[in-house]
């Protein structure tokens, strides 16, 4: 009854369309008069567009659902279906492009690696900063009647992540660089940037035991 009675005042009194509504999770940090006061002014803010406090178990609730994908992701795989996500940042004057830009290449790619199908192509803004935003990218497809789907799955994130340089994004918000995203790294700090770490690497490691291959050659 008591969900009920919210979904009711959320989607009758409130308004809101269950298919086009959107979340945000909010983490107030602090000593307890600056989280009341931030608290304060993005209610005050959010009220302006007709927004609602959706309360702490809801807030605690999408936060659990990260952790989720990953599980949701893997039963996937059972039933030819393959996915991922990657992350990014950019400044607040690239998201809207580059959310748009990404996610149609994801469509476009797919199409013309003769994918089934639609493909599912969604992202998020993750975290906020005075600077830019993360920006989290969620992808996947089924990969019924592909000759090798992994080669399929590599050639459309490696599109994605092109589109994700070309559109101001940068190589990784949180994740690092590693093998995976080594292509891009010229591209996101200069060869001079590679440079400086090709020379920190042989001067601290010079017998290149440690991380062989993570960064630079």
């Amino acid at each position: 009854m008591r969900l009920q009675v919210k979904t009711f005042y959320v989607t009758r009194v409130k308004g809101f369309g269950k298919q086009d509504l959107c979340v945000a999770t909010l983490l107030f940090e602090g000593e307890q008069d600056v989280v009341d006061r931030q608290q304060e002014i993005i209610y005050e803010i959010a009220g302006r567009y007709n927004g609602i406090k959706g309360g702490e178990e809801n807030g605690k609730r999408g936060y659990l659902l990260t952790f989720v994908i990953a599980y949701i992701r893997d039963i996937a795989f059972d039933y030819r279906y393959i996915a991922e996500s990657f992350e990014t940042s950019c400044p607040h004057s690239c998201v809207e492009n580059l959310c748009r830009n990404v996610k149609d290449t994801i469509y476009r790619v797919c199409a013309e690696e003769g994918v089934q199908g639609e493909p599912y192509a969604s992202c998020r803004v993750t975290q906020l900063y005075d600077t830019g935003v993360c920006v989290y990218f969620y992808f996947g497809f089924l990969h019924t009647g592909l000759k090798d789907p992994m080669a399929t799955f590599h050639t459309v994130e490696v599109k994605a992540r092109d589109e994700v340089i070309a559109n101001g994004g940068s190589i990784s918000h949180h994740h690092g660089v590693g093998k995976a995203r080594k292509p891009w790294l010229e591209a996101s700090i200069s060869a001079g940037g590679v440079s400086i770490l090709r020379g920190i690497k042989d001067k601290l490691d010079p017998k290149n035991i440690f991380a062989v291959g993570n960064l630079i050659d």
